[in-house]
C-alpha cells in the first residue's frame, strides 16, 4: 500500500467514524433523555454563571485595544523580548498577558484575530497558541487550592510549575516550524527612530487603517464578543452531554480500569485513574475527582497539576473552533497541551517537597468567596484582580524588553567603536 492510498483510506476510516460516534451519542440522548437534559442544564448553569461574566468583558476589552492600536503599541515595545525569547512578535506578549490574567480560550481567541489581521504568520501563531494556553492564577488559588483541597499554600505550587512548564514549552516550540517561517515585517523590526516612538508611530497607523469611529468600533467588539462567547458556551454543554453519555453506557469506567493499570505501572495509585478520565474531558470535573481521590496527597497534587496543564478535550474543542478558520493548525497545540501536562507534574513532584519554602518566596493573591455565591461584588472584584494582573504582567514584560533593547543597543555601539 503506497503513501497515497494509505492517506486516502486513513481518511476514509476517520470519516467513518466520527460519524459513527455521532449516531452512536445522538442515539444514547435519545436513549436517555432526561440525563442528556440534565447535564445540558449543567453545562448551561456553569456557562451562564461562571465562564460568560468572567470572560466576556475581557473578549471585548480585547477587541477595543486592537482597534484603537493599542495592541500594536505593545507589538513594537515588546518585539525586542519575545522575538529571542518565543521566535514570535511583540503583540504575543498581549495574548500571553491577557491567557495569564484570564485562563482558557482568551489566548486562543486573541491569536486567531493575530492572525486575521496579518499581526502573526501560521507557524507563528501556532507556536504562540503552544505555550499562552494557560489557566488563571485564581482558578487555581481560589476553586482549586482553597476550594476543593482546602490548602492555600497548594496554589503557589501549582500556580509556579504550571507557569514555568508554560514558558519552557514556549521555549521548545520556538524551533517549531523553521521551514516555514517568513521574514518579519520591517515595521517590527529596526527602522527609524528609538523604540518607544516607532510604537506610537505604530498605534497612530493602525488606528488610521481602522478607520471605525468609536461608537462602530464599541458596537462590532460587542457583537463579535457575543458570538465568541456563544461559541463556548455551545462547547460546554456539549461536553458536558457527552461526557454524561459516556458514563451512563459505561465507556469511562473502561477507561478508568485502563488508566488504572497505567497509574501502578508508573508507581502511582490506581486511584487516581478516575480523576485522570473525567481531566481527559474536562477541567474542573478532573481536578475535583483528584482533590477527593484516596492516593497520597503529592500524587493527586501531581495530577491535579497535569490536568490543569492539559485542560481538558472540552477547552480544545473550544480552541478548536476558534482557531481553525484561520489556518491554524490544531496538531502543534495538542502536542504542546500534552507536553505541558508532563512538564507541571514533574515541576510540581520537584517543588512538592519543599513546599514552605516556595510559599513563603511567593505572596498568595487575594482570593474571594469559594461559597458559591456569584454576586455582582464577586465579579467586580474578579474583573479588578484580573485587570491588575493583566497590567502588572505587561508592566513587567515592557520593562524587560526595554531593558534588553536598551543593552542590546549598548553592545552594538561598543562592537562598532
Amino acid at each position: 500500500m503506497n503513501f497515497r492510498s494509505s492517506k486516502r483510506y486513513l481518511s476514509r476510516l476517520s470519516a467513518y467514524s466520527m460519524a459513527f460516534g455521532v449516531v452512536f451519542i445522538t442515539l444514547c440522548m435519545v436513549q436517555y433523555p432526561k440525563d442528556a437534559f440534565d447535564s445540558a442544564i449543567m453545562g448551561l448553569n456553569l456557562w451562564w454563571s461562571v465562564v460568560f461574566p468572567a470572560l466576556l468583558p475581557f473578549f471585548i476589552l480585547s477587541e477595543i485595544l486592537m482597534g484603537l492600536g493599542v495592541v500594536h503599541f505593545i507589538g513594537v515595545l515588546l518585539e525586542p523580548l519575545m522575538r529571542p525569547l518565543f521566535n514570535v512578535p511583540g503583540v504575543g506578549a498581549f495574548a500571553l498577558s491577557m491567557g495569564l490574567a484570564s485562563g482558557y480560550p482568551m489566548d486562543a481567541v486573541i491569536t486567531c484575530k493575530f492572525r486575521k489581521s496579518q499581526l502573526c504568520s501560521a507557524v507563528e501563531a501556532e507556536r504562540l497558541l503552544s505555550f499562552t494556553n494557560t489557566a488563571d492564577p485564581l482558578f487555581m488559588f481560589g476553586a482549586v487550592a482553597v476550594g476543593m483541597f482546602g490548602m492555600p499554600e497548594l496554589g503557589v505550587i501549582l500556580a509556579l510549575a504550571h507557569y514555568l512548564a508554560s514558558f519552557l514549552v514556549g521555549i521548545i516550540f520556538r524551533f517549531h516550524g523553521t521551514d516555514r517561517d517568513v521574514p518579519p515585517k520591517p515595521s517590527q523590526q529596526e527602522s527609524s527612530g528609538n523604540l518607544v516612538s516607532r510604537a506610537f508611530r505604530a498605534l497612530y497607523q493602525a488606528k488610521q487603517e481602522d478607520g471605525r469611529p468609536i461608537g462602530l468600533l464599541l458596537g462590532d467588539s460587542v457583537k463579535s464578543s457575543m458570538n465568541t462567547a456563544l461559541l463556548i458556551g455551545g462547547f460546554i454543554i456539549l461536553f458536558s452531554v457527552f461526557l454524561r453519555m459516556l458514563s451512563i453506557i459505561g465507556a469511562t469506567d473502561t477507561l478508568a480500569a485502563i488508566f488504572s493499570g497505567v497509574l501502578q505501572w508508573l508507581g502511582l495509585s490506581g486511584n487516581l485513574a478516575e480523576s485522570l478520565v473525567s481531566g481527559l474531558f474536562e477541567i474542573d470535573l478532573g481536578t475535583l475527582a483528584a482533590s477527593q481521590a484516596d492516593a497520597p496527597l503529592w500524587q493527586k497534587t501531581v495530577m491535579t497539576s497535569a490536568i490543569i496543564a492539559w485542560s481538558g478535550l472540552s477547552v480544545h474543542g473550544q480552541v478548536a473552533s476558534i482557531v481553525i478558520e484561520s489556518g491554524i493548525r490544531m496538531a502543534p497545540y495538542m502536542v504542546a497541551r500534552f507536553l505541558h501536562a508532563l512538564l507541571a507534574g514533574l515541576l510540581t513532584l520537584l517543588f512538592f517537597d519543599h513546599m514552605d519554602t516556595v510559599s513563603r518566596l511567593f505572596v498568595t493573591p487575594v482570593l474571594f468567596d469559594q461559597t458559591g455565591n456569584l454576586s455582582a461584588a464577586y465579579w467586580l472584584t474578579r474583573l479588578e484582580q484580573v485587570s491588575y494582573q493583566l497590567l502588572l504582567l505587561l508592566a513587567i514584560l515592557v520593562s524587560l524588553s526595554i531593558t534588553l533593547h536598551i543593552l542590546r543597543g549598548v553592545y552594538t555601539y561598543a562592537i562598532k567603536k
